[in-house]
């Protein structure tokens, strides 16, 4: 007989009855009835009832026994009476009667509590989070992620992609998050980065004559968390195809997560291809780059509607610059005026000045603004919003940036408050078409507004001839529910139209030399077409087990100050490690922005 056990704590079934057993695992439960202690022990793969009798010179010690130790029990498989068979238990009809019991690890009193679904706090969680991962939640989200990797995998050798890794210690890259540094101990005052992402790599293979390339790749931004983004580091399924179009690109990380949410999931998905949204659109329609397609609430564009209204306070912030947006909403016109009014106090406490709002309803149309609009200007509102009596139509004025946060956002607190949000289904999306550039107001001048690596639409006849501003990319991203799994590109790979690019940003072709010289140098030697993108695999997880926070997916993920509270990171290091690496290090003072 196996020293620590013959059978996992998730195997034993009726048909075990009368065998003689060895197990092993956590007491995870205990209680005593009777006099007969009862363990519900634990491991890796279920629970056992073990029964200890109070005969056993053992039973004294099982008394004592605190939750979470960790026993090796030897004994008879029993079959439970139909009155006791636990059904809810796949081991729900035997269990194990104890003739021997060894101790391999006594616990001490533990600070979680490891049964059921309460969560405790956050703090206490990551800091003990070898319990955490216990709880039978955390447990099956860290397998869960397991085995969509390995799916995933799969299916992208089914596409005939080869995976590579690359390189953790590289070089600085500009145009994105803040890198972590990594100070170099031989050559003194330089600094490797750890890379953001594979780009550069992952385009270099390409041009090596790889053709499909994919890796589950660690990525590190010194970056600020958010419930969908952990800060420091994060995984991603990175991918590259040579001599591609865009469209061939979607149609296999379409086939891929369409596979992957089908499988691990029984919500309900969108038919392939999902829909294709451009850039603008979805700003106007939805007020983000990453819209939630289970709102059945679509936004309008407005502007025109009210620049000669007699609605001045619209007038003359349009005049200034304001658009104005719509946000239709059917059938609540016999919503109580005090859901209008929390309605502007939640656009206000967004920052927006008011948020102005029409009700059809039996009689007319009311509300605050109703008497500053003609008879024609509430014509074409009707039309244009798509409205008749029972409806509702709040408006936002602002500029244009403003006017698309505030609206996306009086959308989502519309959904959720109205219980529009659609249950149990995946929203997929595509939006296509993003700027190229985009002016930055701090800096006055203008920047790259996605990816800097990406192919301009129209090539170099639109860098030379166009509005930088209107320029177009082959930049996309896929959007599920709200969140955004990816950004990818078709890239540049014309070193002259990457050097005009680089120019209109700001950058001289020395600076696109010294910062990107690996990759610009491969495309003189004769590049491919190539595009690709990027899924991030702990968003993938979070929505596939249905959690709101992307820690719960993680095995040990940080805080949201990006510290590690089980190994206690980061921390100090010594003087002698900071003199091998030549480093010295300059705290701010109490009263110095850090």
């Amino acid at each position: 007989m196996h020293i620590y056990r013959t059978h996992n704590c998730g195997e034993l079934r009726a048909e075990h009855a009368s065998a003689t057993i060895r197990l092993s695992g956590w007491v995870f439960r205990k209680r005593d009835h009777g006099g007969i202690i009862f363990i519900d022990l634990r491991d890796h793969y279920g629970l056992s009832q073990v029964v200890v009798r109070p005969d056993r010179d053992f039973f004294a010690v099982c008394e004592r026994l605190r939750l979470e130790s960790v026993i090796t029990v030897t004994g008879q498989v029993v079959a439970r009476s139909e009155d006791t068979v636990n059904s809810d238990l796949p081991t729900g009809e035997i269990e194990v009667v104890v003739d021997e019991m060894h101790v391999e690890s006594a616990a001490e009193a533990i600070p979680l509590h490891l049964a059921g679904e309460e969560d405790g706090p956050e703090e206490l969680r990551l800091k003990h989070r070898f319990l955490d991962l216990r709880r039978e939640r955390m447990h099956r989200n860290i397998l869960l992620r397991s085995d969509i990797i390995g799916d995933i995998r799969e299916r992208m050798r089914g596409h005939r992609f080869v995976e590579f890794q690359t390189p953790i210690l590289t070089s600085s890259s500009p145009e994105g998050a803040r890198d972590y540094l990594v100070p170099s101990r031989l050559h003194p005052g330089h600094f490797y980065a750890l890379p953001q992402a594979p780009q550069q790599f992952k385009q270099l293979l390409m041009v090596a004559g790889f053709d499909r390339y994919f890796q589950i790749a660690p990525c590190f931004r010194d970056e600020d968390a958010r419930a969908d983004r952990s800060p420091g580091e994060f995984y991603q399924l990175d991918i590259e195809m040579s001599f591609v179009t865009q469209e061939e690109v979607f149609a296999v990380v379409e086939d891929v997560l369409y596979g992957v949410f089908r499988k691990f999931s029984d919500w309900a998905i969108d038919s392939l291809p999902f829909p294709r949204i451009p850039y603008r659109d979805a700003i106007i329609r939805y007020g983000t780059d990453k819209p939630d397609l289970r709102i059945p609430i679509t936004m309008v564009e407005l502007t025109d509607v009210f620049r000669n209204s007699g609605f001045n306070a619209f007038k003359e912030l349009i005049e200034k610059g304001a658009v104005v947006r719509g946000i239709p909403v059917k059938g609540i016109a016999g919503s109580p005026r005090s859901f209008l009014d929390r309605m502007v106090g939640y656009a206000q406490s967004i920052g927006a000045g008011g948020l102005a709002y029409l009700v059809w309803a039996e009689g007319g149309v009311k509300g605050p603004i109703a008497k500053f609009l003609s008879a024609d200007e509430m014509k074409q509102l009707e039309e244009t919003c798509d409205v008749s009596n029972g409806d509702v139509v709040f408006f936002v004025c602002d500029k244009p940036a403003a006017a698309a946060r505030i609206s996306g956002d009086v959308r989502l607190k519309l959904g959720r408050d109205l219980n529009l949000v659609e249950e149990n289904a995946y929203r997929f999306c595509w939006v296509v078409d993003f700027p190229f550039f985009e002016f930055d107001d701090e800096e006055g001048r203008v920047i790259f507004s996605h990816n800097p690596f990406s192919m301009p639409q129209g090539g170099m006849a639109a860098l030379e001839e166009k509005d930088p501003l209107e320029i177009l990319a082959y930049q996309y991203d896929i959007v599920c529910n709200g969140c955004e799994l990816s950004s990818g590109a078709i890239r540049n790979h014309d070193p002259a139209i990457m050097y005009k690019a680089f120019g209109i940003a700001g950058y001289s072709k020395e600076d696109v030399d010294t910062k990107f010289g690996g990759l610009i140098s491969a495309f003189k030697y004769g590049a491919p077409p190539h595009g690709g993108i990027a899924p991030g695999i702990d968003r993938i997880v979070m929505l596939i087990a249905h959690e709101e926070n992307i820690r719960e997916v993680i095995a040990f993920p940080m805080n949201q100050r990006a510290e590690d509270l089980l190994m206690n990171a980061p921390a100090q290091v010594t003087e002698k490690q900071l003199r091998e690496l030549h480093l010295k290090v300059v705290l701010p003072k109490p009263d110095q922005p850090r």
